[in-house]
């Protein structure tokens, strides 16, 4: 692969990540500190895998678990699936989609 569009996947991964963060943690401290009774659905999504490399599963799995609210909970033994917790979630798909668009999809432009 082109070191450019390593670079480029690199960046996207980076700046996507950060921006996540970010709203990650003022939706759970919404959720949490300044509405306490609010009714949250929290589930179990299972996210399948384009990823093939340890490295590029790890990368995601850790990536996942440290925007607040998701936590990757298992991988599938065959490495077909992660296993997410979400703290907040009204759509598994929606859910599934945007991690895959949003996180995996520069994991693989890098590291794959």
């Amino acid at each position: 692969m082109a070191p450019f569009r390593r670079l480029r996947s690199g960046l996207t991964w980076l700046v996507t990540f950060v921006y996540q963060n970010v709203m990650a943690n003022l939706a759970v401290a919404g959720l949490v500190v300044l509405r306490p009774r609010l009714k949250i659905r929290s589930g179990i999504v299972q996210v399948p895998l384009d990823l093939k490399t340890d490295a590029g599963i790890t990368m995601l799995a850790h990536s996942i678990t440290l925007i607040p609210g998701t936590m990757t909970v298992d991988v599938a033994g065959d490495r077909s699936y992660l296993l997410v917790h979400v703290l907040a979630m009204d759509d598994p798909a929606a859910t599934v989609d945007e991690i895959k668009r949003t996180l995996e999809r520069p994991i693989r432009g890098l590291l794959e």
